[in-house]
Protein backbone atom coordinates (compact mmCIF):
# COMPACT_ATOMS: atom_id res chain seq x y z
CA UNK A 1 0.00 0.00 0.00
CA UNK A 2 1.60 3.28 -1.05
CA UNK A 3 -0.71 5.65 -0.08
CA UNK A 4 0.89 8.36 2.65
CA UNK A 5 -1.13 10.63 5.38
CA UNK A 6 -0.49 13.43 3.16
CA UNK A 7 1.50 14.23 -0.54
CA UNK A 8 5.19 14.17 -0.57
CA UNK A 9 7.88 14.68 -3.62
CA UNK A 10 10.46 12.69 -3.72
CA UNK A 11 12.81 13.80 -1.04
CA UNK A 12 9.85 16.17 1.08
CA UNK A 13 10.94 18.85 3.29
CA UNK A 14 10.40 20.55 6.23
CA UNK A 15 11.99 22.90 8.87
CA UNK A 16 11.66 21.38 12.23
CA UNK A 17 14.02 23.19 14.20
CA UNK A 18 12.84 23.72 18.38
CA UNK A 19 14.90 24.36 21.08
CA UNK A 20 15.33 20.37 22.03
CA UNK A 21 15.80 19.48 18.81
CA UNK A 22 18.34 21.37 16.45
CA UNK A 23 17.70 21.40 12.86
CA UNK A 24 19.34 18.89 10.76
CA UNK A 25 21.11 19.95 7.29
CA UNK A 26 18.80 18.00 4.88
CA UNK A 27 20.18 17.11 1.20
CA UNK A 28 18.78 15.00 -1.85
CA UNK A 29 19.18 12.03 -2.20
CA UNK A 30 21.24 12.55 -5.30
CA UNK A 31 23.55 14.99 -2.99
CA UNK A 32 24.16 12.02 -0.50
CA UNK A 33 25.09 9.38 -3.00
CA UNK A 34 28.06 11.98 -4.39
CA UNK A 35 29.56 12.05 -0.91
CA UNK A 36 33.02 10.73 -0.18
CA UNK A 37 33.82 8.03 1.24
CA UNK A 38 34.50 9.29 4.67
CA UNK A 39 30.85 9.58 4.91
CA UNK A 40 28.78 6.90 6.15
CA UNK A 41 25.38 6.21 5.86
CA UNK A 42 22.40 4.92 7.85
CA UNK A 43 18.97 3.75 6.43
CA UNK A 44 16.09 3.46 8.63
CA UNK A 45 12.37 3.26 7.96
CA UNK A 46 8.63 4.20 9.81
CA UNK A 47 5.92 2.05 9.10
CA UNK A 48 2.66 3.21 9.76
CA UNK A 49 -0.98 2.81 9.13
CA UNK A 50 -3.93 4.57 10.01
CA UNK A 51 -5.86 3.43 12.90
CA UNK A 52 -9.67 4.51 13.19
CA UNK A 53 -9.61 3.35 16.49
CA UNK A 54 -10.40 5.18 19.78
CA UNK A 55 -8.75 5.09 23.33
CA UNK A 56 -10.91 4.50 26.10
CA UNK A 57 -13.53 4.95 23.14
CA UNK A 58 -12.84 8.65 23.02
CA UNK A 59 -9.42 9.52 22.22
CA UNK A 60 -8.58 9.09 18.42
CA UNK A 61 -5.84 6.73 17.80
CA UNK A 62 -5.54 8.21 14.09
CA UNK A 63 -2.19 6.19 13.27
CA UNK A 64 0.17 3.77 14.37
CA UNK A 65 3.45 4.43 13.73
CA UNK A 66 6.24 1.59 14.90
CA UNK A 67 9.68 2.39 16.35
CA UNK A 68 11.46 0.00 18.15
CA UNK A 69 13.69 -0.32 21.67
CA UNK A 70 17.29 -1.09 21.02
CA UNK A 71 19.50 -2.78 23.00
CA UNK A 72 21.40 0.37 24.25
CA UNK A 73 17.90 1.08 26.05
CA UNK A 74 17.51 4.09 23.36
CA UNK A 75 14.60 4.16 21.21
CA UNK A 76 14.88 4.04 17.36
CA UNK A 77 13.43 3.09 13.90
CA UNK A 78 14.13 -0.14 12.64
CA UNK A 79 17.53 -0.43 10.07
CA UNK A 80 21.32 0.40 10.51
CA UNK A 81 24.14 1.36 8.80
CA UNK A 82 24.40 0.50 5.18
CA UNK A 83 28.21 -0.40 3.49
CA UNK A 84 27.94 1.32 0.44
CA UNK A 85 30.87 -0.84 -1.17
CA UNK A 86 28.77 -3.72 -1.09
CA UNK A 87 25.03 -2.55 -0.82
CA UNK A 88 22.36 -0.07 -2.55
CA UNK A 89 20.90 1.63 0.09
CA UNK A 90 17.59 0.28 0.01
CA UNK A 91 19.51 -3.55 -0.72
CA UNK A 92 21.25 -2.56 2.37
CA UNK A 93 18.12 -1.80 4.71
CA UNK A 94 16.19 -4.69 3.52
CA UNK A 95 19.55 -6.51 4.90
CA UNK A 96 18.82 -5.15 8.05
CA UNK A 97 14.88 -5.39 8.33
CA UNK A 98 15.04 -8.66 7.52
CA UNK A 99 17.45 -9.56 10.96
CA UNK A 100 15.28 -7.09 12.88
CA UNK A 101 11.58 -7.49 11.41
CA UNK A 102 11.87 -10.77 9.48
CA UNK A 103 9.68 -9.35 6.37
CA UNK A 104 8.68 -6.87 3.81
CA UNK A 105 10.95 -5.11 1.33
CA UNK A 106 11.26 -1.67 0.98
CA UNK A 107 11.98 0.39 -2.60
CA UNK A 108 13.36 3.73 -3.97
CA UNK A 109 9.75 4.48 -3.99
CA UNK A 110 9.76 4.77 -0.11
CA UNK A 111 12.58 6.74 0.52
CA UNK A 112 11.48 9.85 2.68
CA UNK A 113 14.59 11.66 3.47
CA UNK A 114 18.15 12.61 3.84
CA UNK A 115 19.87 14.14 6.79
CA UNK A 116 23.58 15.12 7.51
CA UNK A 117 24.12 14.35 11.26
CA UNK A 118 25.88 16.62 13.97
CA UNK A 119 29.32 15.35 15.61
CA UNK A 120 32.85 13.73 15.58
CA UNK A 121 31.23 11.36 12.95
CA UNK A 122 29.90 12.09 9.70
CA UNK A 123 27.36 10.36 8.90
CA UNK A 124 24.04 10.88 6.51
CA UNK A 125 20.90 9.10 7.65
CA UNK A 126 18.27 8.37 5.34
CA UNK A 127 14.66 7.94 6.23
CA UNK A 128 12.09 5.98 4.68
CA UNK A 129 8.58 5.53 4.83
CA UNK A 130 6.00 3.81 4.05
CA UNK A 131 2.27 3.41 5.16
CA UNK A 132 0.61 0.10 5.41
CA UNK A 133 -2.71 -0.93 6.45
CA UNK A 134 -3.20 -2.05 10.32
CA UNK A 135 -3.98 -5.69 9.38
CA UNK A 136 -0.58 -5.25 7.75
CA UNK A 137 1.61 -3.61 9.94
CA UNK A 138 0.03 -5.78 12.95
CA UNK A 139 1.55 -8.52 10.46
CA UNK A 140 5.28 -7.14 11.15
CA UNK A 141 4.49 -7.01 14.53
CA UNK A 142 3.68 -10.46 15.08
CA UNK A 143 6.84 -11.04 12.06
CA UNK A 144 9.46 -9.03 13.97
CA UNK A 145 9.07 -11.22 17.32
CA UNK A 146 10.73 -14.76 15.57
CA UNK A 147 13.21 -12.27 13.91
CA UNK A 148 16.91 -13.00 14.21
CA UNK A 149 17.57 -10.43 16.37
CA UNK A 150 14.35 -10.01 18.56
CA UNK A 151 15.38 -9.65 22.35
CA UNK A 152 19.30 -9.23 21.35
CA UNK A 153 19.87 -5.90 19.20
CA UNK A 154 16.00 -5.40 19.37
CA UNK A 155 14.15 -5.71 22.40
CA UNK A 156 11.04 -5.05 20.47
CA UNK A 157 8.88 -3.18 18.78
CA UNK A 158 6.53 -0.15 20.31
CA UNK A 159 3.33 1.84 18.76
CA UNK A 160 4.10 5.77 18.92
CA UNK A 161 1.12 7.30 21.21
CA UNK A 162 0.32 9.64 18.40
CA UNK A 163 -2.47 11.74 20.83
CA UNK A 164 -1.87 13.90 23.64
CA UNK A 165 -4.90 13.63 26.81
CA UNK A 166 -6.02 16.08 28.81
CA UNK A 167 -3.57 16.44 31.41
CA UNK A 168 -1.44 17.66 28.05
CA UNK A 169 1.53 15.24 29.70
CA UNK A 170 -0.20 11.97 28.96
CA UNK A 171 0.34 10.49 25.73
CA UNK A 172 2.87 12.04 22.67
CA UNK A 173 4.65 14.45 25.08
CA UNK A 174 5.46 11.48 27.53
CA UNK A 175 6.27 9.51 24.79
CA UNK A 176 9.02 12.17 23.47
CA UNK A 177 10.46 12.34 26.67
CA UNK A 178 11.81 9.13 25.75
CA UNK A 179 15.58 9.00 24.93
CA UNK A 180 16.62 8.24 21.29
CA UNK A 181 19.24 7.41 19.11
CA UNK A 182 21.01 10.15 17.24
CA UNK A 183 18.74 11.51 14.60
CA UNK A 184 15.33 9.23 15.35
CA UNK A 185 13.20 11.60 17.33
CA UNK A 186 13.83 14.53 14.68
CA UNK A 187 13.19 11.94 12.20
CA UNK A 188 10.33 11.23 13.41
CA UNK A 189 8.77 14.64 14.06
CA UNK A 190 10.01 15.20 10.50
CA UNK A 191 7.89 12.65 9.11
CA UNK A 192 5.04 13.29 11.40
CA UNK A 193 5.04 16.55 9.63
CA UNK A 194 5.57 16.47 5.81
CA UNK A 195 3.25 13.42 5.68
CA UNK A 196 0.97 15.52 7.24
CA UNK A 197 0.11 12.98 10.16
CA UNK A 198 -0.05 15.91 12.90
CA UNK A 199 -0.79 19.50 12.72
CA UNK A 200 2.54 21.65 12.77
CA UNK A 201 0.75 23.06 16.65
CA UNK A 202 0.31 19.49 17.77
CA UNK A 203 3.37 18.88 17.22
CA UNK A 204 5.10 22.11 18.73
CA UNK A 205 2.38 21.75 21.93
CA UNK A 206 3.89 18.23 22.66
CA UNK A 207 7.00 19.07 22.19
CA UNK A 208 6.90 21.96 24.68
CA UNK A 209 4.94 20.00 27.22
CA UNK A 210 8.35 17.41 27.16
CA UNK A 211 10.31 19.51 27.36
CA UNK A 212 8.96 21.25 30.41
CA UNK A 213 8.41 17.44 32.02
CA UNK A 214 12.18 17.20 31.71
CA UNK A 215 13.15 20.39 32.92
CA UNK A 216 11.02 19.60 36.01
CA UNK A 217 12.39 15.81 36.48
CA UNK A 218 16.33 18.21 36.48
CA UNK A 219 15.35 20.28 38.83
CA UNK A 220 14.38 17.84 41.26
CA UNK A 221 17.34 16.28 40.95
CA UNK A 222 19.73 19.18 41.15
CA UNK A 223 19.34 19.60 44.64
CA UNK A 224 20.02 16.16 45.96
CA UNK A 225 23.07 16.08 44.03
CA UNK A 226 24.29 19.38 45.09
Amino acid sequence: MRLRGGGRGAGASAKMSTASVPELKQISRVEAMRLGPGWSHSCHAMLYAANPGQLFGRIPMRFSVLMQMRFDGLLGFPGGFVDRRFWSLEDGLNRVLGLGLGCLRLTEADYLSSHLTEGPHRVVAHLYARQLTLEQLHAVEISAVHSRDHGLEVLGLVRVPLYTQKDRVGGFPNFLSNAFISTAKYQLLFALKVLNMMPEEKLAEALAAATEKQKKALEKLLPASS
